[in-house]
C-alpha cells in the first residue's frame, strides 16, 4: 500500500462523507487536494474540477445526486487521460452512474463505481463499507485508497450493479426507522414506557445496528444530521422510480418516501432521516397529554377536528348511519378509499363512531322517524 500514498488524490464533495474521508486520507499520508462546490477553507482546496484533474491521479466523487455527478464528470473531463481513475460514490440512478462512466471513459481514463454504507460517524472513522462495480484491474488500483477510509469492499459486479445495491439497502434502513418511529408512537400512546420497548427490541431478532443507533436518539429527539432527510427522501424516490419502470409495487418504500417528504415540508430537509419520529412523538413528557388537557373535552383531538356551528341541526342517527358506515370501514380497515388517513381525520373518525353510538342506544322521536 505503501507506494500509494505518492500518488495524489482528488476528493470532490466535502458534505460530512467528503470530509470525513478526506481527513482520513491526509491522517493516513496520502496527499489530497479537495474541492467543493461552495469555497471551504480547508487545505488544498482548487479552483475547478479540471484544475484538480491536473493536480491528482485519483478523484473521487461525493456529490449529492444525478445531476451533480453528471455535471461533475463533465467538468473533469476536460483534463482527464489515461493515467486517471475516477471513483464515483454518489447515490443516484443506475443509468446515471453508467452514464457517468461513459463521460470519464470517453476521454481514455478509467472509472470505478464505489457506493458506500455508513455515515457520519463509519466516515470519521474510516469505517465505510464500499460496494464495487466496474472492472477488477481497476479496482485492484485502487483497492488501497478505498481500504485507507473503510472496513470493507463488496465487489458487485458492472458499473451500475453496486448502486442498485447501494439504493435497495437503504429502502431497508429507511423501513427500519419508519416501523420504529410507529412503534415508538403507539407504545407511547398506550403509557408504556418507551426504554422498556428498547429494551425488548434489543432481544428480538429484528433488532439491528440501524435501530441501535436511531431509537436512542429518536427516544431523545436528537436529529443531528448523520443521513439527512433530504438524501433519503432522493433515494427513495430513486427507489420507487426503478420499481415502477419494472411494474414492482413498493408500497412500504413509497410509505417512508412520503414519511420523508412531509419533514422536508415542515423544513426538516437538513435534520437526521430518523426525524420522521416528530409525527409519532409529540413534543411532551405526558403520553396521554390531550386527555389532560381536555377532560371535559376527551374526543376533542385538535382544534380543527370539529367546529362548532353557531346553530347546528339536530341530528339523527338515521343521517348518521352512512357516516358510521365508512367511519368505520376506515377505522377497522385502515385503508379503504382513504389512502392516508391525518392524525386529524382519525381523530374525527373517532369522535364520529363515538357519538354515533350513543345516539343509536338513545329513542327515535316521531319527527325523525
Amino acid at each position: 500500500m505503501s507506494h500509494s500514498k505518492h500518488q495524489t488524490i482528488g476528493v470532490i464533495g466535502l458534505g460530512i462523507i467528503g470530509r470525513g474521508v478526506s481527513a482520513n486520507l491526509r491522517r493516513k499520508g496520502f496527499q489530497v487536494f479537495v474541492w467543493n462546490r461552495t469555497p471551504r477553507p480547508v487545505p488544498n482546496f482548487v479552483g475547478s474540477p479540471a484544475e484538480l484533474a491536473e493536480l491528482c491521479d485519483y478523484i473521487q466523487i461525493f456529490v449529492s445526486d444525478d445531476e451533480a455527478l453528471l455535471h461533475t464528470a463533465h467538468r473533469l473531463s476536460e483534463n482527464l487521460a489515461p493515467r486517471h481513475i475516477v471513483i464515483g460514490h454518489s447515490t443516484v440512478a443506475p443509468d446515471s452512474m453508467r452514464a457517468a462512466a461513459e463521460i470519464v471513459e470517453g476521454r481514455g481514463a478509467r472509472f470505478l463505481e464505489a457506493p458506500f454504507t455508513g455515515s457520519k460517524a463509519a466516515a470519521e472513522k474510516g469505517e465505510l463499507v464500499y460496494y464495487t462495480g466496474g472492472n477488477e484491474e481497476v479496482l485492484r488500483e485502487a483497492r488501497p485508497i478505498l481500504e485507507a477510509t473503510s472496513k470493507e469492499i463488496i465487489e458487485i459486479g458492472e458499473v451500475g450493479q453496486a448502486t442498485v445495491i447501494k439504493i435497495v439497502t437503504n429502502m431497508v434502513t429507511a423501513a427500519s426507522v419508519q416501523a420504529a418511529a410507529e412503534a415508538l408512537g403507539l407504545v407511547q400512546a398506550l403509557g408504556v414506557p418507551l426504554k422498556k420497548f428498547v429494551q425488548a427490541m434489543q432481544a428480538n431478532a429484528s433488532y439491528s445496528t440501524t435501530l441501535a443507533m436511531k431509537m436512542p436518539k429518536m427516544i431523545e429527539r436528537d436529529f443531528e444530521p448523520h443521513f439527512s432527510v433530504k438524501h433519503m427522501l432522493k433515494d427513495m424516490q430513486i427507489a420507487n422510480q426503478l420499481g415502477l419502470s419494472h411494474y414492482l409495487d413498493l408500497g412500504v418504500t413509497a410509505a417512508a418516501r412520503d414519511r420523508l417528504l412531509e419533514q422536508m415540508q415542515w423544513g426538516r430537509g437538513d435534520d437526521d432521516f430518523s426525524v420522521v419520529a416528530r409525527k409519532y412523538l409529540p413534543e411532551t413528557e405526558s403520553p396521554r397529554y390531550e386527555e389532560s388537557q381536555l377532560p371535559e373535552q376527551e374526543e376533542q383531538t385538535s382544534p380543527e377536528a370539529i367546529a362548532p356551528a353557531p346553530e347546528a341541526t339536530p341530528v339523527s342517527p338515521q343521517m348518521l348511519s352512512p357516516l358510521l358506515v365508512a367511519a368505520a370501514t376506515v377505522d377497522s380497515a385502515g385503508s379503504g378509499e382513504v389512502k392516508e388517513a391525518t392524525p386529524s381525520r382519525r381523530g374525527f373518525l373517532a369522535q364520529l363512531l363515538r357519538r354515533g353510538r350513543r345516539l343509536l342506544k338513545q329513542p327515535v322521536s316521531s319527527k325523525e322517524g
